[in-house]
């Protein structure tokens, strides 16, 4: 489900070449998600890594991820130590 949503995101990136010879990529509707590198293959593993620090942090802070929904009971996230 994430992976497949990761990869979903990453088919929809914008990637372009700068003045500076660096490529940038984003993913239009994500703030925040954003990568640059001295080439193509290192910018899109960056804004793979930037993605998913960007989905765990929304995940820790309670925030939506657009287009991504987690379902799952916190109380089963809790342990009881008697």
């Amino acid at each position: 489900m994430l992976t497949e949503f990761i990869n979903e995101k990453l088919r929809q990136a914008n990637y372009k070449l700068l003045e500076n010879g660096k490529y940038f990529g984003e993913i239009e509707g994500l703030s925040g998600v954003w990568s640059e590198a001295d080439n193509l293959e290192t910018c899109r593993d960056e804004l793979r890594e930037v993605l998913e620090e960007w989905i765990l942090l929304k995940i820790k802070t309670g925030d939506e991820v657009p287009g991504f929904k987690l379902d799952f009971d916190r109380r089963k996230l809790v342990t009881s130590h008697a």
